[in-house]
């Protein structure tokens, strides 16, 4: 009779459905943001480059370079709270050891790409291999290439209606960026035919 009690309490026990250990498999890389997974790095131009810095970091990273304008600088201070107007990207766009960085500085009014940078991982700290400063810009990371969106104005553009955009793709070749690709899209504005790089312009 013990016998029987013991089975029928194992095949209930069974009947369970659970596995013992659970089956969800290891925890995914992308599952964690890049801005916590890489809290403790501190980007300076001294700074070990390890890992990939966080968001603000990254804002460290720009102030505390020789080749960003003062002007941007300046412009680079919170907009709420600690929430700096930067857009930040990382991916391969060089062929290191470590992801490259795209910073996209922008303004705190209307969310205007005012300059972009690239930082490279070199001898265990980011250096900048590009920028450019001519709002309103932005680059990204795609395929491999860093591709960099302006927007050109002609004199009575509304800031939402640009006349049209130049969207120009480089590759790193060499030790630097070289553009290889260069595609203009006019948007038929009836505005005028004077084009300035900006709505001021």
């Amino acid at each position: 009779m013990a016998v029987v009690v013991a089975l029928a309490l194992f095949a209930s026990a069974c009947a369970t459905g659970g596995t013992g250990a659970r089956d969800e498999g290891p925890a995914h890389a992308d599952s964690v943001s890049g801005a916590d997974a890489s809290s403790s790095v501190t980007p300076t131009p001294a700074a070990s480059a390890s890992k990939v810095p966080d968001r603000t970091e990254a804002v460290r990273l720009v102030k505390a370079d020789p080749a960003v304008s003062a002007e941007v600088k300046r412009d680079l201070k919170p907009c709420v709270s600690d929430e700096y107007p930067v857009d930040v990207s990382y991916g391969d766009l060089t062929g290191g050891p470590v992801d490259d960085i795209v910073v996209n500085v922008l303004s705190c009014g209307d969310a205007v790409s005012i300059a972009s940078y690239v930082y490279r991982e070199q001898g265990g700290a980011y250096h900048n291999v590009f920028k450019t400063e001519e709002p309103p810009v932005y680059a990204e990371i795609d395929r491999g290439y860093l591709v960099v969106t302006k927007q050109v104005y002609a004199k009575d553009d509304a800031l939402s209606n640009p006349s049209s955009e130049n969207v120009l793709s480089y590759q790193w070749i060499s030790g630097r960026f070289v553009q290889r690709f260069d595609t203009r899209t006019d948007y038929g504005n009836l505005g005028g035919d004077t084009e300035s790089p900006s709505p001021d312009g």
